[in-house]
């Protein structure tokens, strides 16, 4: 019985598909946009070696003291304007850095 239930909704699927080729091409769509936003924002970021994003936070609190954070959202911020997802996902990665030294009192 699972099998014949199992190929009743299969058929149904490859019926759908065929009637409406658009739908699956938008889905495939989306679905590749957002594999790709994933990749830029979220995980190439994270191949940026630990000692680059130090070396970047630790200019920032040089440069600009208490107001690291503020310039580290702004820097991330005009990626954003320049739909720049790697860089954006860069300047996330600082600004938790600096999160993460001003929570564990390293930087005020």
């Amino acid at each position: 019985m699972l099998n014949k239930s199992c190929g009743f909704w299969m058929q149904a699927i490859f019926d759908f598909m065929r009637s409406y080729p658009a739908v699956p091409a938008f889905v495939l769509l989306f679905g590749g946009v957002a594999v790709w936003h994933a990749w830029q924002f979220r995980l190439k970021p994270l191949a940026i070696p630990k000692a680059k994003i130090n070396a970047i936070v630790d200019d920032l609190i040089a440069q600009h003291g208490p107001d690291a954070e503020d310039w580290a959202r702004g820097y991330e911020e005009e990626q954003w304007y320049r739909s720049d997802t790697y860089e954006q996902g860069k300047w996330r990665r600082v600004r938790r850095e600096l999160w993460r030294r001003y929570h564990a009192g390293e930087w005020e």
